[in-house]
């Protein structure tokens, strides 16, 4: 393969005219330069340069490894200043992966103050609820992905910064025996039959841990995995539930929301990152965006 830094110092030579000025130009002594001239004419198996005078000038083949040595060039300045406009975040793409609760109040101003900040990055966006969306990153499919925290797992090549911690409210029917108290007990809800929010995944583990620590566990009459749904189903008096206070943005009007304690379950919020991706200046500005979002 020919040697594309012995190329340029031909090209050098050829458009200054001489071995002394291409010296000059590139900072280097005229015997170093007629040393990569003449390991490039061995490489190729022809003459490159031809004495004229005082100066040079090139052959045949030498015209012709010039013209392309000026391509590329040319093509390693374009990928240059592109790279520059990667690391500075003004191109490139990142792909985004979230879950249902956390678009409206997280992904969506953020992505917005991002979308100002760095108009010329592409983003592709999707939310994979039901899914936990950690897996996106994982596997390489994501740059970043809003996560509720992992229990007990670390994965390698993944980065997560918190964002915020999501409690968990008692949602209960109106004219509710227990909505008569302001605050309640996570043991208060343990005869109650329950109305499953979650289905299976970091969510669920979070309110299932935080009854185990009040020493119970709940009596599940029906399941969902819709937080709207299973409003529905508490407003219908079939049970009461636990729903995180991201997921009651929407409230059904026949239920009472409640605060919980003793302990007060809570999902972390996180953005997953893979670590190669780290470094760009583009996810650095979704980040503080995100961040800036969560502390809204």
């Amino acid at each position: 393969m020919l040697d594309v830094r012995r190329m340029q110092v031909l090209r050098a030579v050829v458009t200054s005219g001489s071995v002394t000025a291409a010296a000059t130009d590139l900072g280097y002594t005229p015997s170093a330069i007629s040393q990569q001239v003449a390991a490039l004419e061995k490489q190729v198996g022809l003459a490159l340069l031809e004495r004229v005078g005082r100066g040079v000038r090139p052959t045949a083949a030498g015209r012709l490894l010039t013209e392309h040595a000026a391509v590329i060039g040319g093509q390693v300045a374009e990928a240059e200043a592109a790279l520059a406009d990667l690391r500075a975040g003004r191109t490139g793409r990142l792909a985004i992966r979230y879950f249902a609760t956390a678009g409206a109040t997280l992904v969506a101003p953020a992505l917005a103050r991002f979308r100002r900040e760095h108009p010329g990055v592409q983003v592709d966006l999707k939310m994979t609820d039901p899914e936990d969306p950690l897996g996106e990153v994982t596997q390489g499919r994501a740059d970043l992905a809003v996560v509720v925290r992992p229990h007990d797992r670390l994965h390698e090549g993944v980065h997560l910064v918190h964002l915020l911690d999501d409690p968990y409210r008692a949602v209960l029917p109106r004219g509710h025996r227990l909505t008569a108290k302001r605050v309640l007990d996570l043991t208060d809800l343990a005869g109650e039959p329950w109305v499953g929010s979650e289905g299976p995944g970091p969510c669920l583990d979070a309110m299932l841990e935080g009854c185990a620590a009040a020493g119970f566990s709940p009596r599940f009459v029906v399941e969902s995995e819709d937080y709207a749904t299973a409003q529905g189903f508490v407003a219908a008096g079939l049970g009461i539930s636990l729903i995180p206070e991201m997921g009651l943005a929407n409230r059904h009007p026949a239920v009472v929301v409640r605060k919980v304690r003793r302990p007060e379950p809570l999902r972390v919020i996180q953005a997953a990152v893979r670590e190669t991706s780290l470094g760009q200046s583009a996810l650095g500005g979704l980040l503080s965006a995100l961040g800036d979002a969560a502390t809204r």
